[in-house]
């Protein structure tokens, strides 16, 4: 009887393991695009989860893995502005609107919204925004562009710098789930 109530648990567990696919290889960008100098970063350590049957995700970025051209930039940003010794990461947590509408079993591109909670420098904010997800060979892709505000988040710009930040920060997200 034992052998036979572990027999089931894992056989759920499996089955509900095999409805989310993840990633530990997700990329976020920003540009920041401000009068005195175009600021660029790049995040290819961003971990991802994807409920295949609802359409629940989230994801959730490593503040210090950011890379910049330069290294002073690098460094200003973790120790300036997204404190991340004190605000180690950034994350989201929501869902795909319409998932429903999809059809997991043949190669098509979706353009949704997902809407949730993104969470960045320790201050949560609601987002409703644009997303396309890709079903190819089998496998989900989900890419993203938006916009997000420093100040939104807590994120001071000192006056003296307002020409080098911009307070609106464009945003790139792509996901490719195994």
């Amino acid at each position: 009887m034992k052998k036979l109530v572990l027999l089931l648990f894992l056989g759920a567990s499996f089955m509900s393991q095999a409805q989310k696919v993840s990633t530990r290889s997700g990329f976020v960008k920003f540009f920041s695009d401000a009068p005195v100098e175009d600021i660029t970063a790049e995040n290819n350590q961003v971990s991802s989860i994807l409920n295949l049957e609802d359409g629940s995700f989230a994801f959730l970025v490593p503040i210090k893995a950011f890379q910049f051209e330069k290294a002073l930039m690098q460094e200003h940003f973790n120790e300036n502005y997204m404190e991340s010794g004190k605000y180690s990461s950034a994350s989201f947590k929501g869902s795909i609107v319409d998932y429903a509408k999809i059809d997991l079993s043949k190669d098509a591109k979706y353009s949704l919204q997902f809407k949730g909670t993104m969470t960045i420098h320790g201050k949560s904010q609601e987002v409703n925004e644009k997303v396309t997800l890709i079903v190819k060979g089998g496998k989900v892709s989900v890419q993203a562009e938006f916009l997000l505000k420093c100040s939104d988040y807590g994120i001071e710009i000192p006056t003296a710098k307002k020409d080098n930040i911009s307070n609106e920060i464009s945003v790139t997200v792509k996901f490719e789930y195994a």
